[in-house]
């Protein structure tokens, strides 16, 4: 008995044209990694209250890992030294929000006054020509917005109760960061050895290599992105001093922040700035902060983020603003945060797996790395 063969001449195959073919065979490969990334995503969604606050203390950690570093070489004990630089940053972060809020609180008087003179400017401006608003309009206002909070007070109550909870989730997930962080100082590479373990023994090595280069990167991106937060902090908080707009200390300390989200993070806490000397002092005024802030941007676009940014990510400018829209969209001012360096760190690691052969790991430190990406000439 002969078993049954495949008529070869009900095969289609052939009939089907190659391009065809080819686009099928990568339309579905393409469908499985969308799912993949997709469920990966919707898991990190689903524990964002521990992802993101361990992804913060990554992010700390590539800062603070070269202080902790240099203590060890001085032959200071591992354990002392993340204890001191932890203690240290701690006391520096709130000296910092100390001398913010303070200067906010003593400032907020002028601001109030000069608000009300300018509002009373606008009042003036919408009176007149072309609006010619009546007076009676103005003074409705007031009976106005106290009827809207009646109305809306069950929606004002549970935005209360849900600002609250948030503050809890806030002050839990920095608990978390700090936690996180001492573990990673104390004992990152003990970490990444246990972590690499699921990776097959034939390529480990590698894999090792392309963790080490992509820390690397890491600690690069963040020396290069607070080099260029604070060039932009001093030069719109002198600006802001100069043409003495209110609250120039807290309006630095914002565009500070505002630029560890690369491009776009300064634009926004200088258009802040750019607001308040417009409400606090006068339209030429805040003319004058925005040239500042223009002026602070060109140098920020022109020569530091090509010289810091640019040699420590080798990014594209066009990827890195369509990775922060994207990481924008998926996960709000966090995704915007984190999409750069994920991005570096992912770009490092692949170019290490492609070209990296042979690297005996122990070579690579991810801390104290100067050498050029893989895959380029020296």
């Amino acid at each position: 008995m002969t078993s049954a063969r495949p008529n070869r001449s009900e095969d289609v195959s052939p009939l089907v044209p190659k391009a065809l073919r080819v686009s099928a065979a990568l339309s579905w490969r393409v469908l499985v990694i969308a799912g993949a990334i997709w469920l990966l995503g919707w898991v990190i969604g689903y524990l964002g209250v521990v992802v993101i606050p361990v992804a913060v203390a990554l992010l700390l950690a590539a800062l603070l890992a070269p202080a902790v570093g240099q203590l060890v070489r001085w032959k200071v004990p591992r354990g002392l030294a993340t204890t001191v630089v932890v203690v240290g940053g701690v006391v520096i972060v709130v000296g910092v929000l100390y001398g913010v809020i303070s200067a906010f609180v003593s400032g907020l008087p002028e601001l109030q006054s000069k608000v009300a003179d300018s509002v009373n400017a606008i009042q003036a401006w919408l009176e007149g020509p072309p609006l010619k608003l009546s007076h009676d309009q103005f003074l409705n206002l007031p009976e106005k917005l106290i009827g809207l909070i009646k109305d809306n007070q069950l929606t004002i109550t549970t935005g209360a109760l849900s600002t609250a909870a948030t503050l809890g989730e806030l002050v839990t997930g920095a608990l978390l960061v700090l936690f996180t962080l001492i573990f990673f100082l104390h004992d990152g590479a003990g970490i990444w050895s246990f972590l690499i373990r699921v990776v097959p023994a034939d390529v480990r090595p590698r894999v090792d290599v392309a963790g080490r280069r992509g820390f690397s990167s890491l600690v690069r991106y963040v020396r290069a992105t607070a080099a260029v937060a604070v060039v932009d902090a001093v030069g719109i908080g002198i600006g802001l001093g100069i043409v003495g707009v209110p609250l120039a200390v807290p309006l630095a300390a914002l565009v500070f922040l505002g630029a560890f989200i690369p491009i776009i993070g300064a634009v926004i806490a200088g258009t802040v700035a750019v607001l308040v000397a417009l409400v606090a002092k006068s339209f030429v005024s805040a003319l004058i902060v925005l040239a500042i802030v223009v002026a602070v941007m060109q140098l920020e676009s022109h020569i530091l983020q090509p010289l810091l940014l640019g040699r420590a990510v080798k990014l594209h400018p066009l990827a890195v603003i369509l990775v922060i829209a994207s990481g924008f969209t998926f996960g709000g001012i966090a995704g915007a945060l984190m999409s750069v360096p994920v991005l570096a760190v992912l770009n490092s690691g692949i170019r290490s797996l492609l070209h990296d052969q042979g690297v005996d790991p122990a070579e690579v430190d991810p801390i104290r790395s100067t050498d050029t990406e893989p895959g380029e000439k020296q």
